[in-house]
């Protein structure tokens, strides 16, 4: 049952941008909505009034007005978005030209540095003049495999204030995974730093991009960053050139923002990969600074005087997201290294230090804080912190009442759920609603969200398909390579005509809440009776002795049998007292039904890099399938574990 955990005070929900953006809308459209629910319902029924009042609020900044906010809200995909508008993505980021902070920079083991906004159009504009001048047009292609620093930054916003389109992974990618990517888009110029820290260790990266380039011929020019040493060795680097060296040396250089159609490209995004090669996602300048403006304005409650970070990778779309939030005027705080280097609180140290007002992360480092027996709350000043995010898995009821009770008791908390394919959210927070254990706040405005049963038929309170009805800005423009857009519609439209299936298992509550259940591929039919293996998760979670798991299902005798593998926590090994232990909580907390067929010890469990466990690949492993593109994990050799496990040949 999901307990309720915080309300927001009358005061705070009528200082939230969301309450006042109500209020326009009830002036202008004579309504009376005192709530969420009333006005998500009618941002869904009057989806162009909805976008052409964010356009608006967000003030966007564009050089040609819209002719029209959306041309067919029938067609997805292929409906056009505010055409005959004219804009720059960076231009609508880089508005603010004062002195507060931009960005807030903490490198593991490094001292925090700062940039202002007026310096940060500055360095953009050397860098947007540099790229110019190496031949870079509108329509090319610029790439970053750079830690999450501030020149991974500016070299964004050089790259789309000209025109170009940016992509980038994070250096712990591997080369083959890195070639799966860039290869596919043939970029021109490549941003690098010369290495980056992890767990106290200095990696390098100019040996790893000498081997890229050998297979990137596209590429003309690198420009790297001097970051693990002073001066780096590049000569060994094909067309390197130092950043220092790369950059104008002009002074109060004015940035020559080309003015572009509304769904011009300016991200391509990847799929994770395990399937095989990553599809490139094409994301419009447009379509994408509006979407996150409606996240972070209204759903985040992001403001000048904000001071925002996300715990994210370059190679993850929350950095874009997070790098978004500059169009607010906030301070943005990037932060590159391990977490719990040097200690566990490290993120919560930075936020103390930098006053940060909303704190973002993942499911995954909520539960290893809980494991660790971290209590921010207690340690640091967290007085300014009003919003903690999470994502990239569903958040355990567990995670949830661990925030209010040891980092603090009076703030949202917002667990988000979207994909790299929006570069966005389906579900996320509402600042003036409540919050509930093991429940997303609500739908996001104006997406038409649902869950289908197995008829195709939307239920409430039932688990069933995400799916989206209608279209909105920020779906990709087109999958790079894919003329006839068939990889487009076979990655969401090949089961329901016209309607966005995403892959994932939800429930909406009679509340307009969302919980997540996990990925549709990977839900579990044991008896032909469909669960999510979030629900399992959610029980094992609660337990001190596992430290991770992983749950798929096994073909056996004409039917599927749940398989729960195990990675034991410090100090713990498997035994009959423990399976017995899992057993009864699974069952008393989630039913008979889920209970597994064997518990297995296993010594890791595979993610992808970008963190997500990759149940399929398991599944595909213990069936003595072939793992397509074990390059799109972060850790392959945890797949070696699971071939040829003795205990799945027995009954």
């Amino acid at each position: 049952m999901a307990k309720l955990l915080w309300t927001p005070s009358e005061e705070r929900i009528k200082s939230t941008n969301l309450y006042r953006f109500m209020s326009i809308i009830n002036a202008k459209y004579n309504q009376n909505f005192s709530e969420y629910a009333s006005l998500y319902q009618w941002s869904i029924e009057n989806i162009p009034e909805f976008w052409s009042m964010m356009w608006e609020f967000a003030d966007i900044i564009a050089s040609k007005p819209y002719d029209q906010v959306v041309d067919d809200l029938g067609k997805m995909p292929g409906a056009r978005w505010f055409s005959g508008a004219r804009l720059n993505f960076a231009e609508n980021l880089l508005r603010y030209r004062d002195d507060q902070t931009a960005l807030v920079f903490k490198g593991e083991g490094q001292d925090v540095s700062r940039i202002t906004y007026a310096e940060l159009y500055n360095e953009v504009a050397r860098i947007a003049g540099s790229l110019r001048a190496a031949g870079v047009q509108s329509g090319d292609r610029v790439v970053g495999f750079m830690p999450n620093m501030p020149e991974a930054v500016i070299a964004m916003l050089a790259a789309a204030g000209i025109g170009a389109a940016w992509s980038s992974c994070s250096p712990d990618f591997g080369i083959k995974g890195v070639l799966d990517r860039f290869g596919q888009i043939k970029p021109k110029v490549l941003f690098t730093a010369d290495g980056y820290f992890f767990k106290g260790k200095r990696l390098d990266s100019l040996e790893r991009i000498a081997d890229i380039l050998k297979e990137l011929p596209s590429i003309e020019k690198v420009v790297v960053v001097p970051y693990t040493q002073a001066n780096p060795d590049i000569t060994k680097v094909a067309r390197a050139v130092l950043y220092a060296d790369f950059r104008s040396l002009e002074a109060d250089l004015a940035i020559e923002f080309e003015q572009l159609p509304f769904d011009h490209p300016l991200y391509i995004m990847y799929s994770s990969g395990t399937t095989g090669l990553p599809k490139c996602m094409v994301q419009s300048a447009g379509g994408i600074l509006i979407h996150h403006l409606k996240e972070l304005i209204l759903h985040t409650d992001l403001k000048r005087e904000g001071v925002i970070f996300y715990f994210t990778t370059c190679g993850w779309m929350m950095w874009n997201w997070l790098v978004s939030s500059l169009a607010v005027g906030a301070t943005v705080v990037l932060y590159d290294g391990n977490a719990f280097h040097p200690h566990p609180e490290t993120l919560w140290e930075l936020a103390q230090n930098e006053k940060i007002t909303i704190f973002g992360t993942s499911a995954g480092y909520i539960a290893a804080l809980q494991s660790a027996g971290v209590k921010p709350g207690k340690t640091y000043d967290l007085t300014p912190l009003k919003a903690v995010l999470s994502t990239g898995s569903p958040l355990s009821m567990e995670g949830f009442e661990y925030i209010y009770r040891e980092v603090k008791a009076d703030l949202q908390l917002a667990s988000i759920a979207g994909g790299t394919d929006l570069n966005g959210c389906f579900a996320l927070g509402n600042p003036m609603g409540p919050v509930y254990s093991g429940e997303l706040q609500c739908r996001g405005l104006a997406m038409k969200v649902m869950a289908f049963d197995d008829t195709g038929k939307a239920v409430i309170n039932q688990e069933g398909e995400l799916v989206c009805s209608a279209p909105f800005p920020s779906m990709p423009i087109y999958f790079w390579n894919d003329p006839d857009n068939g990889k487009y519609h076979d990655a969401y439209f090949d089961v329901y005509a016209n309607i966005w299936r995403h892959g994932d298992y939800i429930v909406v509550t009679e509340r307009g809440g969302v919980v997540m259940y996990g990925r549709s591929d990977a839900t579990l039919n044991p008896g032909g009776v469909r669960i999510g293996t979030a629900e399992i998760y959610r029980q094992i979670d609660r337990l001190e002795e596992i430290e991770d798991s992983v749950v798929v299902g096994q073909n056996w005798k004409n039917d599927v049998r749940v398989i729960l593998c195990v990675q034991m926590a410090a100090g713990y090994e498997l035994t009959e007292e423990i399976v017995v232990k899992i057993k009864h909580v699974i069952r008393t907390n989630a039913s008979p039904r889920h209970v597994p067929a064997k518990i297995l010890a296993v010594p890791d469990i595979p993610y992808t890099l970008n963190m997500k466990k990759v149940e399929l690949a398991v599944k595909k492993v213990i069936h003595n399938q072939p793992v397509l593109n074990k390059d799109a994990l972060r850790n392959p050799e945890a797949l070696d574990y699971y071939a040829d496990l003795k205990e799945l040949q027995e009954g």
